[in-house]
């Protein structure tokens, strides 16, 4: 394990694991890891950060599946960016009375 990875992935993810999805805000990982598990998909949040002083800036967040549920991801991924702020929901959030 390098000294990047976070050491706590979960234990199905033991094989080789592959990008499904990159950020610089963590949060936003976590939460694309909560809607992967969701749907079934284990993943893993590892910080590819360089150290600081060494290299500030460089590095970000990234998610990672199983390589044989790398596409599902990707799928489930896509899926809900096009679910986006247009929908019916969103109206709960705009300030318009019903």
């Amino acid at each position: 394990m390098s000294p990047n990875e976070e050491p706590s992935a979960p234990r199905s993810l033991d094989g080789e694991l592959v990008e499904v999805f990159d950020t610089q805000s963590e949060s936003e990982a976590l939460v694309v890891k909560g809607l992967l598990e969701s749907a079934g998909i284990e993943a893993a949040v590892i910080s590819l950060d360089a150290p600081p002083d060494v290299l500030p800036g460089v590095g970000g967040i990234v998610v990672r599946v199983a390589a044989d549920r790398a596409d599902e991801a990707r799928q489930v991924i896509a899926d809900s960016r096009e679910i986006g702020p247009d929908t019916p929901d969103s109206d709960l959030n705009d300030g318009s009375a019903a």
